[in-house]
């Protein structure tokens, strides 16, 4: 599990090195002005796994609205002639 320290916006120039070390174990900082939350520092691969786990639900988002759509009667179906014929239509344009 990893920890989270809270940190003044100070320290991103004060104690980079600190705030990196922390960063580079794989935990998060809170950074904070007048004591408040206004960012957060994660590692960069962390960065990229909370991205593809983004880009994974937003998937999977599209797909259970694909398979609502296909399972509605009322949707309508192409040929695959038809659909082709769009697809050429669309690169026309």
């Amino acid at each position: 599990m990893n920890k989270t320290m809270v940190r003044p916006v100070r320290d991103l120039r004060n104690n980079f090195a600190e705030i990196n070390q922390i960063v580079n174990n794989h935990d998060h900082v809170i950074i904070t002005t007048n004591g408040r939350g206004t960012a957060v520092l994660i590692g960069i691969e962390e960065f990229s796994r909370y991205e593809d786990f983004l880009h994974e639900q937003y998937i999977n988002s599209k797909l259970d609205e694909a398979e609502k759509s296909a399972a509605d009667p009322n949707t309508k179906w192409l040929s695959e002639e038809e659909f082709w014929q769009s697809v050429e239509e669309c690169h026309e344009i």
